[in-house]
């Protein structure tokens, strides 16, 4: 380890990777990349990434079967929660879908900002 200075005027401990940790963390570095292959795209929801299959029709099965599940919401273990989850994941593939995901993202974002603009002021 070696102490760097550091901006804000203090100094901070850097911990230099030695070759044995290199080698260490090489099966993990390379178990990574071959999930981001296998799993082609990911949501974001809630500071989570969750991953999904690259295939479309695994996403377009997954995403009708949350949409499914969520429109029976009132039955024990499903719940409404999937209905949202569904159409997210359904927004990868079908074009209304994501229009439908775009336009709640925009509207998502100004009312944030106009949020932060009133708490401001």
């Amino acid at each position: 380890m070696r102490n760097v200075d550091n901006p804000s005027g203090g100094t901070q401990d850097r911990h230099t990777m030695t070759a044995e940790e290199g080698q260490k963390e090489q099966p993990e570095r390379e178990r990574r990349e071959k999930d981001r292959s296998t799993w082609a795209h990911r949501v974001k929801l809630g500071g989570r990434e969750i991953a999904l299959p690259r295939s479309p029709f695994l996403r377009i099965g997954l995403g009708i079967m949350l949409v499914i599940g969520g429109l029976l919401g009132f039955l024990p273990i499903v719940g409404f929660w999937m209905l949202p989850l569904g159409l997210l994941v359904l927004s990868y593939d079908l074009p209304f879908a994501r229009r439908w995901r775009r336009r709640f993202v925009v509207w998502w974002h100004r009312r944030r900002e106009r949020q932060k603009r009133e708490g401001d002021d």
